[in-house]
């Protein structure tokens, strides 16, 4: 087992070769690397499973011997200042290591097909692989700072690949608006880390835990400053996993590529805030305020997430919302101090999210046949409808991910989340009710989701549309074999093509005259050119490398819940999770919850589940009913028929969509206050530069040129001239002495003098 944690090093740097090479390739041999770039991408995923092999190695031993292991070495050695970098592998560490790797590699394998056409190819994969070194080096690291290099190298990397189609202008500004509001957050980070060590006088986490208990148990440390500092290193986080009000990042970054969205929303970018809380927590643990704020935080993103995603017809932008939510549970979770569904919840979601957004992307890879490459239609899902025919596949994984979660049993998130509901209950009745509701919201919008995009009468649309002609291009195939790829080829080069115009924080609002839901409509037909003959485009199922993933994933939502069954005592020996969390846990000196049964826990979760059935109960009346019986059932006459005004509730519907749909208007918010804030103090400062500062400048050149011109007119160079200007001179002032002290003249002297 030593000899395995000693070459832990080696973790980060593996897949370091295949970026370098490839940039290096296009520098010197552009033509020769291009052409074997699918060896590159088998390289890229050849040595990240070499990096899982690895990973999962060291979580089994982590499970076996409950130990913990660091390794440092001497980076810079001084009097009064030591700097070390290093390792330190610990439950926390392999986890992630785990979700790394194994998002990682199924995204890779996914995008070797999603980005087959594209002209960066080549480009894309090197970013990928350096997003994972440096999600690999954050996650290892042995101390607080190299957690900064590393941390602004995985924002480095979402900036390259949110932006990777750089000259759609849509693409652009999202990354730079990721990248501006990240800036706010790490910048509090550094100063955190820069108070932390002015307290403690250490970076690495070791010491730095245990001088800090110290000196907080002795009370020599000033609560107020510790309590800042806390709060600046937890703004990191904030806007690294899209807390409010540092959220308004998330959704623009879905103008990435559909694999870049599951790798950032699954195990990478937003993971890394929960992975800095949770390593942080035995400091944050013993600061109650810091506690208290993380939990307030966490609720609130819980909640907005879930109400912002209700109205959202982009279905990447609804799915970036319910990230949002999910990592909101998160930061409640560890606010509350529960250590253990946190990390649970964390594992789970990753799964059931890089499943949703794969899924979504075998949608749009499917949707961009029939409309070419444009996000305002192939991401619509106003347009969608009756997918459930032509992408089987993609179809029951989605539906698998929305039913995880929705926290539904036995998938994955349900035993996660459930495990959180239950901790907020304990905690805060508050809490607990706006939770509780909000998995009902889960439920709600993940199954509109999956609602229109699947369901609805897209089949009976184009059999009454194309009638009975025989020269139909159409091809489904549970694999995705097609007749012709010209049509492919067609629609994916169209991907660089695409310029809209964008705002930064989003400065235009949208009013829905209606709701939503009646705006479905079936799925145009798009009419394409083959041999000089028209033939009709349909939907058809990804290709093998693009199923297969989801496949995997989906084997894992369904098996991966298990891992953190509660047991009672005499079973806590299956359960794994605990096991493997145990000296985190005792490093917290936290106790483990022994008292928790199986049944105990399944009666607790018929609420939960109830809610989530609700919620999938009434998305089912409101847009695409799933039985015929409630084909004629209007949900708005139902309320008339109890009293309620129908114009009244249409109205509140109305309001409610607009708000959800404008993002809570906190963009126009931002808009307003700091965009509006800073034009008027640039104005201030630019009249004060031109008017006052320039002016007294200007002012005395001014004088000086006027007061030279006039001493120029008077030296006439004669020297009688000069001789009777100045006994003029002295005469007038012999004159006005002699007056002075003459006493005649004396009051009106005064009185010119007073005047």
């Amino acid at each position: 087992m030593e000899q395995t944690y000693q070459y832990a090093w080696i973790i980060p740097f593996l897949p370091l070769p295949v970026p370098m090479l490839i940039g290096t390739g296009l520098l010197l041999f552009p033509i020769a690397t291009k052409d074997l770039r699918r060896v590159w991408a088998f390289m890229s995923i050849l040595l990240l499973s070499i990096v899982m092999i690895f990973s999962t190695n060291l979580s089994i031993q982590l499970i076996n011997s409950s130990s913990i292991y660091q390794y440092v070495w001497s980076w810079t050695l001084d009097n009064d200042f030591s700097l070390e970098f290093g390792y330190f592998i610990d439950p926390l560490t392999s986890i992630m290591l785990m979700l790394i790797t194994t998002v990682g590699i199924m995204v890779l394998i996914y995008s070797d097909n999603y980005m087959a056409y594209d002209q960066g190819y080549l480009r894309f994969f090197a970013y990928m692989s350096f997003f994972s070194i440096s999600m690999l080096g954050l996650v290892t690291s042995s101390n607080l700072i190299q957690i900064y290099i590393f941390w602004e190298l995985v924002g480095m990397c979402s900036y390259l690949l949110i932006g990777f189609w750089f000259t759609r202008p849509l693409a652009a500004n999202a990354c730079q608006k990721a990248f501006v509001t990240n800036r706010v957050g790490d910048f509090g980070l550094l100063l955190g880390i820069l108070g932390f060590y002015w307290i403690t006088g250490s970076f690495e986490f070791r010491d730095l835990f245990e001088i800090f208990n110290n000196l907080i148990y002795n009370n020599e440390v000033n609560s107020s400053f510790v309590t800042l500092c806390a709060a600046l290193l937890f703004a990191g986080a904030v806007a690294k996993s899209a807390q409010f009000p540092l959220h308004v990042w998330l959704p623009d970054a879905m103008e990435g590529p559909t694999p870049i969205s599951a790798l950032i929303h699954a195990a990478t970018m937003v993971a890394a805030g929960i992975f800095l809380v949770a390593r942080l927590l035995p400091l944050f643990i013993v600061i109650p305020y810091i506690m208290n704020f993380i939990s307030l935080i966490g609720i609130i993103t819980v909640f907005l997430g879930a109400t912002l995603a209700i109205a959202q017809k982009d279905i990447k932008r609804g799915l970036a919302y319910s990230t949002m939510s999910q990592l909101g549970y998160m930061m409640l979770a560890l606010g509350m101090g529960s250590y253990r569904s946190a990390l649970f919840h964390l594992i789970t979601h990753a799964y059931s999210k890089a499943l949703l957004f794969l899924g979504s992307g075998s949608v749009i890879h499917s949707m961009e046949t029939i409309v070419g490459y444009s996000p305002d239609k192939s991401q619509n899902m106003v347009i969608m409808g009756g997918l459930r025919k032509h992408v089987p596949i993609t179809k029951i994984s989605f539906l698998f991910g929305t039913l995880s979660l929705c926290g539904i049993p036995p998938l994955a998130c349900f035993w996660s989340k459930d495990e959180i509901l239950n901790d907020s209950s304990l905690y805060s009745p508050i809490f607990a009710i706006i939770a509780w509701s909000t998995a009902g919201l889960t439920a709600f919008y993940m199954f509109r989701i999956y609602l229109l995009t699947f369901e609805g009468h897209f089949n009976s649309y184009f059999q009454n549309y194309c009638g009975n002609k025989k020269n139909l291009f159409y091809s489904i195939s549970l694999w995705g074999k097609r007749s012709s790829k010209s049509i492919k080829n067609h629609f994916r080069l169209l991907r660089m093509n695409n310029n809209q115009n964008f705002s930064f924080f989003s400065k235009e609002t949208y009013r829905n005259d209606e709701n939503v839901r009646k705006k479905t409509k079936e799925l145009p037909i798009a009419i394409v050119h083959i041999d000089n003959k028209k033939r009709y485009s349909y939907p058809y199922e990804s290709e093998n490398t693009m199923v297969f993933p989801l496949l995997v994933l989906v084997l894992f939502i369904v098996f991966v819940g298990f891992l953190g069954i509660p047991f009672n005592q005499e079973q806590r020996n299956l359960d794994i999770l605990t096991k493997w969390l145990s000296p985190s846990i005792n490093l917290l000196h936290q106790k483990t919850n022994d008292s928790i049964d199986f049944y105990e826990f399944l009666k607790d979760a018929i609420l939960s589940v109830s809610i989530a059935y609700f919620g999938i109960f009434l998305a089912s009346l409101l847009y695409k009913p799933i039985y015929s019986s409630f084909k004629n059932f209007d949900l708005i006459n139902e309320f008339i028929k109890i009293g309620i005004n129908r114009s009244r509730w249409e109205k509140i519907i109305n309001v409610l969509y607009d708000w959800s749909y404008n993002r809570a208007y906190i963009d126009t918010f931002y808009i307003m206050f700091f965009n509006g804030s800073i034009r008027g103090l640039t104005q201030l400062t630019h009249f004060l530069d031109k008017r006052v500062i320039d002016g007294i400048t200007n002012g005395v050149g001014i004088i000086s040129f006027f007061v030279a011109e006039g001493i120029k007119y008077v030296g006439g160079g004669r020297v009688s001239s000069y001789l009777f200007f100045y006994f003029s001179c002295v005469s007038i002032l012999l004159l006005i002495f002699f007056l002075a002290h003459f006493p005649p003249f004396l009051p009106f002297l005064r009185f010119l003098s007073v005047s």
